[in-house]
């Protein structure tokens, strides 16, 4: 499977943040959205192995592993690294932008499914699989990524349609108002919680680690 990078670092997002994780990069993206902090993930990358890949994570002494991409469900090798990694007895959480069926995942031992619901300034929220609500399970979270207010009531109404199971982040576009976000989220008393990108903070705003 084509592979960008595989690194070590903090879990900047989402209800695992601050949890040290072995992210696995995969190579390629069918969305183009506006705030992507990752384009160099969409084409290239190196082809491996899901025994290259296990090799190379043995190194770090950590149990928890972030699949990330790019889309990683856009690669059918996807599925086999899980089992892979199942078999090994890691804690997975596969981030994917809603766009791909996550029916594709039938074993959801030890797998969290952190999925996106596309906001319009992201030009990409016609994407979405609405099916893939109904397959969430209390175990899996959904992240919203807010640009404007425009998108905040955007992610609001889909919240409130679709009553999720799910954990819920709203995740201010980097070098938007983080309070504005979350003076919204107060005045609506809002069930979601406030997400930032903890490995900016620490590593520097250009990082994508």
């Amino acid at each position: 499977m084509q592979i960008t990078e595989i690194f070590y670092s903090i879990q900047g997002e989402g209800i695992l943040t601050g949890l040290p994780t072995i992210f696995i990069r995969t190579t390629g993206c069918n969305l183009h959205c506006s705030y992507c902090d990752t384009p160099y993930a969409n084409e290239g990358g190196e082809n491996m192995t899901v025994k290259q890949i296990l090799s190379i994570i043995k190194k770090y002494q950590c149990s928890s592993i972030c699949i990330t991409g790019g889309e990683p469900l856009l690669q059918q090798e996807t599925k086999k690294l899980i089992t892979a990694l199942q078999k090994n007895k890691y804690f997975i959480s596969v981030e994917t932008n809603g766009s791909q069926p996550i029916s594709q995942l039938k074993n959801r031992n030890n797998l969290m499914i952190s999925m996106d619901i596309k906001t319009p300034s992201s030009k990409m929220q016609s994407h979405f699989l609405k099916d893939n609500l109904c397959l969430l399970t209390k175990k899996d979270q959904i992240k919203c990524i807010i640009q404007n207010k425009k998108d905040y009531d955007y992610a609001k109404r889909q919240i409130i349609q679709n009553h999720l199971p799910c954990p819920i982040i709203f995740q201010p576009v980097w070098g938007t108002s983080t309070a504005d976000l979350a003076s919204w989220i107060l005045q609506d008393h809002l069930p979601v919680r406030l997400g930032i990108q903890l490995h900016k903070f620490v590593w520097g705003e250009k990082t994508h680690r």
